[in-house]
């Protein structure tokens, strides 16, 4: 190995030097021109190495690459502005060992750095594809003489082609140093060809936007010159009077009462449609989009109405039950009341199972209010435009919904209701939710700018309301800026109330009959409830009630009974109306089984009830989970089976061979996805009784996540469980210990012929539900 080498060392900013490049530096700083005059006086070789920040200007021994280039001093002129012109050749690769700052100038002990002796097959073909790429970029660049290009050409060492070739790149320094610091030939010229491909796609395109600049230009030279041409004639007729369309627009656009930056901004495109052709597709644009900056209610407001006690009746009269929800909103209005003026506008997020009336709060609330109502609905929306509109630029462009339902709406404080905020979904168009954002956050709404608008638009004084089945596929920071309002499902005794207060008033008007012809008594209607509807909301409900309606109707027509007469839909004419019940709880155990456990479950359309099954049969210890199980579910079944399988002697299965069972594990209904961790408990107690061939006594249901230790975790939704379990006729109930706080916020009522045993070790659930600990 070479001992180092002392010599002086010449910092640059912007460039890196490559062996068997000649190049001229204009120097400037006291120390660089120090060296240089010490290198002069002995071997004029100097060590040039780049700085790693541009702005430093007195750079230290940290701040330069430890590669650079040994080059030899060929010419040095001083400049009368002070600078001194160096003319240097690179002579080879050389690594600082050490660093040295003197007095005067830094010196640097250098090694050699030489290329590594590369016997690849590849080298030639590389060598081929830069030279040929090399050729395009000098052909587009325009800086680059041809004359490197000969140079170029007319070497045949890969080494100097990848020295010569990275010296007239023109990228940035860091990719130059990552260059002088290989030493592999293929690896050089493969990144060289990189950067090769990726400066010649950039090069194309500005060629190509260069030339549809200067055609534009000489297009738009074009119009001008005939348009005053046209002016001239014009004038020499006698015909050159201003269009009535401006000066309507120009009225309009005074009436409008538009702030300072969209009046401007108006006044100025209409001074553009003044001077465009009438047909052209420009002046229709611009026309368009005058029409929409005048269309906008900048300063038409509804004066709200925030009598607390008149909108306490209001939702009373339209809602039944839904106390919490009520009192929030009530809140909110007074709120609005004693901080007029200095309050930013709230979002609310209804959050709860279809049909429970999230929509139709927000009617409520622009009804208490005065304030007139728009509506929109999120479902399916993937483009970001539905929101934020699209570019003029754009054919057929359009501002988007949020701009779209404010117009409609006719004044700047509407209550704009966002219907299922949770179906969004996003693709290559853009993000939607990420539009929200903007829309939604009250420090930022004020100022909302849409593309298509171009203008900043108020949006402050607009009440949002959302409305969602469930919040986990809301993206997090959209969620953080609502307040989220959940709305739980109703138990059978509040349907019965809302079907004779609300639905069965309606559903009669809306099919010509009054309620002297038609009456449900309260045995039929608590059978359609509980017989013919299994839901968290009413919807189902009202569908059968106007089923039944229709029905009656069809009969009193044929009968030529319109308006005279009375049906009474008791629990036997159901059948007739109806058909036989859909007796949903037949698929729960009647009596005890092996293997059957029913579990409580959450979804989207609120609580529902599961049969988990488990069978055992001789195998080599495979387990088999069916029924459309999502992964969190099936990770909690492997959990449950591992603790049982950890833990056999204390459950009595000590003696069971796993290694020659089978186990399978299946909830019905398996068109249907189930997913999440409140099933472990279930499953655990399934898989117990299958193996230990102990019944499971009916009439008990449970939910709650198990831990490898056997710990029963909280899970969430125990409100709408314990609905799903009281629909179906479940009396006994297993819930977390953790849970316990949750069930007593649930009314005393709805909790009501119900039993419940919280748990915190799922043994506990064994010997409350298998027949063994009973008999006992």
């Amino acid at each position: 190995m070479e001992s180092p080498r002392r010599c002086y060392v010449l910092p640059i900013r912007d460039i890196v030097v490559f062996p068997g490049i000649i190049a001229p530096l204009f120097v400037g700083r006291p120390r660089s021109l120090k060296a240089i005059e010490m290198a002069m006086l002995q071997d004029r070789n100097i060590l040039v190495v780049a700085q790693k920040d541009m702005q430093i200007d007195d750079p230290r021994v940290e701040d330069l690459y430890t590669v650079g280039t040994l080059c030899t001093i060929l010419q040095m002129v001083r400049i009368p502005d002070g600078t001194t012109k160096v003319l240097i050749e690179g002579v080879e690769r050389v690594r600082v060992e050490s660093f040295s700052r003197g007095k005067e100038a830094l010196e640097a002990d250098v090694v050699p750095l030489p290329w590594e002796e590369s016997l690849s097959p590849n080298l030639e073909a590389l060598k081929r594809s830069v030279l040929e790429q090399f050729e395009k970029y000098v052909t587009l660049h325009p800086r680059i003489p041809a004359e490197v290009l000969v140079t170029v050409m007319n070497v045949d060492d890969p080494r100097q082609i990848s020295d010569l070739v990275s010296s007239h790149l023109s990228i940035k320094v860091d990719q130059k140093q990552r260059l002088l610091e290989m030493v592999d030939p293929e690896k050089s010229l493969k990144f060289i060809l990189k950067l090769l491909l990726e400066e010649i796609d950039i090069l194309q395109l500005e060629h190509d936007i260069q030339d549809k600049v200067r055609q534009e230009v000489e297009r738009g030279h074009k119009e001008y010159y005939l348009r005053e041409q046209l002016k001239i004639i014009q004038d020499e007729l006698g015909q050159n009077e201003t269009p009535s369309e401006i000066e309507e627009l120009r009225g309009k656009i005074e009436e409008a009462d538009m702030p300072e930056v969209p009046r401007n901004k108006a006044l100025h495109e209409l001074d553009r449609l003044s001077k465009m052709p009438v047909m052209s597709a420009e002046a229709t644009v611009v026309r368009t989009y005058i029409d929409w900056l005048v269309a906008l209610p900048w300063n038409k407001f509804s004066p709200d109405n925030l009598d607390i006690l008149r909108a306490e009746k209001i939702l009373e009269e339209d809602h039944y039950g839904l106390e919490k929800v009520k009192e929030r909103i009530l809140e909110f209005l007074a709120v609005r009341k004693l901080a007029s003026g200095k309050m930013k506008g709230q979002v609310l997020c209804f959050v709860g199972p279809p049909g429970v009336g999230k929509t139709s709060l927000g009617k409520s609330i622009a009804r208490a209010l005065e304030r007139k109502f728009v509506s929109m609905s999120l479902g399916g929306m993937r483009d970001e435009a539905e929101i934020r509109g699209h570019r003029r630029t754009y054919v057929g462009a359009m501002p988007g919904r949020i701009i779209q339902k404010i117009r409609q709406a006719g004044v700047r404080n509407p209550v704009l209701l966002m219907d299922e905020i949770d179906k969004m979904g996003q693709d290559f168009r853009g993000d939607p939710s990420a539009a929200l954002l903007e829309v939604l956050d009250p420090e930022q709404n004020s100022s909302f700018t849409d593309h298509f608008m171009e203008v900043p638009v108020d949006l402050s004084d607009v009440i949002f309301i959302t409305t969602a089945n469930v919040t986990h596929s809301i993206p997090r920071p959209l969620l953080d800026r609502m307040e989220v309002i959940k709305i739980p499902g109703y138990v059978w005794q509040e349907k019965i109330r809302i079907a004779k207060r609300h639905l069965f008033p309606r559903i009669l008007t809306e099919h010509g009959l009054s309620p002297k012809q038609v009456k449900v008594t309260p045995k039929g209607l608590e059978q359609l409830i509980s017989e013919y509807t299994r839901e968290a909301g009413v919807r189902g409900l009202e569908r059968e009630l106007s089923t039944i309606c229709r029905k009656i109707a069809r009969k009193l027509v044929e009968k030529g009974e319109e308006f005279e007469g009375s049906v009474t839909v008791g629990p036997r004419e159901l059948k007739e109306y109806l058909g036989p019940p859909r007796l949903y709880d037949l698929r729960l155990p009647k009596k005890k089984e092996i293997g059957t456990a029913v579990g409580l479950a959450w979804t989207e359309t609120g609580g529902d009830v599961l049969v988990i099954e488990a069978v055992t049969m001789k195998g080599k210890g495979d387990v088999t989970l069916t029924g459309n199980l999502g992964s969190v579910m099936q990770e909690s079944a492997q959990t449950a089976l591992g603790f049982l399988r950890a833990n056999a002697e204390e459950f009595g299965i000590g003696d069971v061979d796993w290694k020659t069972i089978d186990v399978h594990l299946h909830v019905p209904e398996g068109a249907i996805p189930k997913d999440g961790p409140s099933a472990g408990i279930t499953m655990a107690l399934a898989m117990l009784s299958a193996v230990r061939k102990s019944p499971v006594l009916p009439g008990i249901a449970m939910t709650g996540e198990i831990s490898l230790q056997g710990k029963v975790l909280p899970v969430g939704g125990i409100r709408d469980k314990i609905l799903a379990a009281k629909r179906q006729g479940i009396r006994n109930i297993i819930l977390p210990a953790a849970n316990r706080p949750d069930v007593e916020e649930i009314p005393e009522w709805s909790r009501e012929g119900l039993s419940f045993r919280y748990v915190e070790r799922v043994a506990e659930v064994f010997d409350f539900a298998l027949e063994r600990a009973k008999e006992k």
